[in-house]
Parts: structure tokens; sequence; C-alpha cells
């Protein structure tokens, strides 16, 4: 059974409170929720990880991240992913066009054993 981190869970627990949900289309009208797998390989997780700490420093100083934690997979150290919450689409755009993300996905590229895993998410209320 796979389990969701409790990173995750608190995240969204806590917004709950405070989102908009999605509309049936896609079209978030408020957080975006961001998960991205990363899978190193074995030999690069000190540096993958050293170059995904830059990055989320980085990240962290945009007003509109709400929050941004880097997981890493109990007993797989080469397994990452990343959690990041928006304050909305167009932050987020603005963010994926930011030169320090081009960096990053240019530094981590190849240190990489599969390909880059991100996806996009809205809270649905239940």
């Amino acid at each position: 059974m796979m389990r969701l981190p409790l990173a995750l869970l608190t995240l969204l627990a806590a917004g709950a409170v405070s989102c908009f949900a999605a509309e049936a289309t896609g079209g978030a009208t408020g957080p975006v929720y961001v998960i991205t797998h990363i899978d190193l390989t074995p030999n690069n997780t000190g540096a993958g990880l050293a170059v995904t700490r830059q990055y989320a420093a980085a990240t962290l100083k945009e007003k509109s991240c709400t929050r941004f934690e880097i997981l890493q997979q109990d007993g797989r150290p080469n397994h990452l992913t990343l959690v990041a919450t928006w304050k909305d689409r167009k932050a987020f755009d603005a963010h994926d066009g930011a030169p320090w993300t081009k960096q990053y996905r240019e530094k981590i590229q190849p240190l990489i054993g599969s390909p880059w895993d991100e996806r996009l998410h809205a809270l649905v209320l239940p």
C-alpha cells in the first residue's frame, strides 16, 4: 500500500482552510500545488541534493511561493519529491520561467536517471 507522506497531508490540510477549489476544466482560481519527482542516479545523490537545496533557497525568496519542501524517500535516498505551493497559476508560470529554475533544470538533468516528473494540482474541496 502506498502511503501519502505526512508533509503532503499537512500541506493539503492547511490549504483546505484557505483555498478555492479548481473548476472541472482545470482552471485553478486559487493556489497551485506542484509535486515533482526526481530520481537521481545513486552516485549523484549528494550532488543532486546540494543543487536541489540551492534551488529551494532561491525559490523560497519568491513572494508568491507559499511552501517548498524537499522530501527524501526512506530507504532510497536518491529519490526526491519536491512539494511546492504557489499563490496561483500565474505565479507558478512566472517561477517556471525564472532564471534560477532554468539553471536548476540544466544542473540536475545530468544527475537524474529517469525523466523529470512534475505535476500541477489544484485542491478539490469535499
